[in-house]
This record gives structure tokens, sequence and C-alpha cells, in this order.
């Protein structure tokens, strides 16, 4: 792999050279050379840290089992929670001493969260004396945020679960079922990636339309129940994990700027700002991989005003593709058939076509300048042959036809041959047979860049009326 800078430059921008500087980010806008074999190109190096304690570092395993202890002396003596939740009882006599009295102190002390041996967070138990083997995992995630400085990962902790105790996340967030319809063009779970990881997808560009955009950020209560969705939608991706050593334990999220709002728009720049403040303080390590996809160019910008509210090690799992990269750049974490069909792969709504096993994604390379030919075989009379296609930038010469096997027979012309765009969309096509043969696919290259073609194909019997 031959590798450029990890973003171009722009002009009089002095801020994008301050993104490029990120060493950690991957670097996406390069030249992928690809063999011709069947297997398609993937991200080697893409995987979370070990949970294992034999895994861990001796410096490490220390933190945890100190953090441990204190955790499980804090619970069993029920001093978990009170520092924190006094500072808020404090606070809420404040906003009400107008209308009331002082709250004493000794009913101050009975406003502390009441703590007792079965307390636990994302359904795993944080009493360690339990022995659940998902406590570990969870320690550990509290542990990596804070750079195994145990005092400041147990305040994060204590702090986690004092904000789920006011937001009500365990009931639901007191979810908005109105605002969590409108705003699931904008943010939904879908599918996995080649480790297994849930996809996460959020779409900027659904605040295109001022409709959306009043209602997630026209007013303060709009923006708290913008929160709340999106608070939500981490909750339905997290109990898609398997919190437990050697299981997945993190999610992966696409970001696509497409027709997002520029940074002009106050309200989504606040917004924006707030729900990252709130992922990063409550929801530890449960991201693998943040990629964001069709950049545009004003997005540098705004990524380093705000690049200093995440750690160097968030900042390491960004990656960063513009409009051309796209499916060249999911396909490194997400095999074709988990990539929706308006990213460049294969999967569609409500597909009854494909399920999940059916139809290997195959892989063929074009030199520039060639042809290459698909032969997809229907051998056997009254069957239909099913198949998707793509070719990564295509901008080549496309044709499908059925060549009998009986070479007194004519062939078929099933799609003619036609210059293809760049922004053409996977194909998807059928093809019922009279007689025994093959489906021929010819993809002729004439740019001077080598093209990659994915395919996928399978027969099924045709329905009798």
């Amino acid at each position: 792999m031959t590798v450029e800078s990890p973003v171009e430059a722009v002009p009089g921008e002095a801020a994008v050279a301050m993104v490029a500087a990120e060493k950690p980010m991957d670097v996406v806008d390069a030249k992928v050379e690809v063999d011709d074999s069947k297997v398609v190109d993937k991200c080697s190096s893409y995987r979370e840290d070990s949970n294992f304690l034999s895994d861990l570092k001796e410096f490490e395993r220390k933190a945890l089992n100190e953090f441990k202890a204190r955790l499980e002396d804090a619970i069993v003596g029920g001093t978990l929670l009170k520092k924190v939740d006094k500072v808020a009882a404090e606070k809420q006599d404040k906003d009400e001493e107008e209308e009331k009295e002082k709250v004493p102190e000794s009913i101050e002390e009975e406003k502390c969260l009441e703590v007792d041996l079965e307390i636990s967070i994302w359904g795993v138990p944080l009493l360690p004396s339990k022995g659940h083997e998902g406590t570990d995992v969870v320690l550990l995630k509290f542990l990596r945020a804070r750079e195994f400085k145990v005092g400041d990962a147990f305040e994060m902790l204590e702090k986690t679960l004092l904000w789920r105790k006011e937001w009500k996340v365990e009931s639901g967030l007191n979810e908005d079922e109105g605002l969590s319809s409108e705003l699931s063009s904008a943010g939904y779970l879908s599918g996995v990636d080649r480790e297994g990881h849930p996809i996460c997808y959020n779409v900027y560009g659904a605040f295109a339309t001022e409709e959306l955009y009043q209602a997630a950020f026209g007013s303060v209560e709009n923006h708290q129940k913008f929160l709340k969705w999106r608070a939500q939608l981490m909750e339905e991706g997290i109990r898609k994990l398997d919190l437990r050593p050697g299981g997945v334990s993190s999610l992966l999220q696409v970001n696509d700027l497409r027709n997002a709002p520029g940074p002009s728009k106050k309200n989504i720049r606040v917004a924006t700002k707030e729900a990252i403040e709130l992922m990063l303080d409550n929801y530890p390590e449960f991201v693998a991989r943040n990629i964001f996809i069709n950049v545009p160019f004003w997005y540098y910008a705004f990524n380093t005003i705000l690049s200093h509210f995440f750690t160097q090690r968030s900042r390491s799992k960004f990656v960063v593709a513009r409009p051309s990269k796209v499916t060249e750049t999911l396909l490194k974490y997400i095999p074709a058939e988990e990539i929706p069909v308006q990213y460049g792969g294969f999967k569609r709504d409500n597909d009854f076509e494909f399920s999940a096993d059916e139809g290997t994604v195959s892989e063929l390379s074009v030199k520039a300048g060639s042809t290459e030919v698909i032969e997809m075989p229907l051998e056997e009379v009254g069957k239909t042959l099913v198949w998707d296609i793509t070719v990564l930038g295509w901008e080549v010469n496309y044709k499908e036809e059925f060549v009998p096997i009986d070479e007194g027979s004519y062939t078929v012309i099933v799609q003619k041959s036609k210059k293809v765009g760049s922004g053409q969309k996977p194909i998807r096509n059928t093809f019922r047979n009279n007689e025994p043969g093959k489906l021929v696919i010819t993809v002729n290259n004439s740019s001077s860049k080598k093209k990659r073609v994915l395919y996928r194909y399978k027969t099924k019997k045709c329905s009798s009326f």
C-alpha cells in the first residue's frame, strides 16, 4: 500500500495542516493497490484492546486490581456516589430555596443514591466479588479512558452512574417516540463490520431540511430531546455487544457529512459539542472506530475546533474519507454485503433476494485499458439468476448477456453495452433462462486506473403461477 498524507491541505486554511499533522489518524486518502485475488482488501491493523488479564501489561493489571478493591469497599461500605450526589443535592437546594426552606443536613444525607450490592451498569454487576466476567471489561473501559489513573477512572464511573440516574437511562431516557421516529433517518444501527462490531450510522445531511433541524435544535426543549435520543441510540447499540473477555465490546460509527449544515448553523454546532461531551463522559471506549465520510472542506477546520475535546487515544480512532473514497474506505472495515447501497455496498432495506448467508462476495481486478468478464452458470432450465455488482468509481463500459450452451442458439442481450459514470450505485438484475447457458458480464476499463469489481449471485427456482 502506498501512503500519502492523511488529508489534502486546503490553500489558505492553516487549520487543515493541523488536522493533517495528527499522526494517529487512519490514512484513507491513499492509493490502494489490490491484487487479482478474490479476497476483498481490508484493514489488518483494526482490532480492539484485549480484555483478557493475561494480555494486560503489569501496570494495567495493578491499576485494575486497585480499581476493583476501591469499588468493592465503596459498594459494600455504602459510600459510592455519596460525594458526587451531595454536590447534586446542594445544587438542587439552591434552585429550590425560593420556594421552600433550605434542606436540613440530616435530610440532605438521605438524598444520597441508594447503593446496594446489586448495582450494575449496561447489565453488568459492578461489585467485583460477584465474579461476573463482564465486570473487568467495563472497568477497563473507564481505566483506558483515563489512562489507567485509578482515581480519575473511579470519579468518572461515579459521575456516569449519577448521570444515568438523573437522565433515567435504565427506563429509556423518557424516550420521545415522535422525535425518535423523525430522527430515524439521522441515526440508526445497521449490520456489523468485519470484526463483528455493530455499526451505527449518523447521517448529518438529514438536518439539512428546516423541519427536522427545528425539531432537533429549534428550542432548548428540542435540544435536550435530541441529546436524549442520541444517548438512547448509543444504549441500543450497547445492548448488541458482548461485554465479556474476548467478546465484541464496542461499536463502529460511520458519520456521513454529505449535505450536512455548515458551521454557520450555531444550534447544530452547540448540539454537536454537547453530544461529544456526553459520549466522552458517559460512554468510555465504546467506539472502536469513528469513520467520517463525504467530508467537505469546511470539516477540516471545524474538526480542529472540536479536536481538543478528544484525547489522543480517541483521535487515533478517526478515519476521514472524501466523497471519492467512501466505498473504498468502508470496505476496509465493513464487508460489501453489510454496506448500504447508498454507500456503494449491497445491503438493501427489506431485501428479499439475498439473506445474510447467501451470495459470497467476490472481487475482480480490471487493469487499466483492459477488459474482464464474469461468468455465472445457468445450466438448469427454468431457473432465475439474481446478481449484485459494483465497480469502485465506475467510469467503465458495462454490458450483460446470456450465452446459451447450444452454439445454434442466439445470445440474449440483458443489458446492452453502455458507459457507466462515477455516480452509479450498485446494480441488481435478474434473468430467467429457457435453455442451459451462462450469464456473462463484461467490464471494459478504458481509464488509466485499475478498477475493483465486487459481485455476488445466486440462482433460485421460478415461482409457478
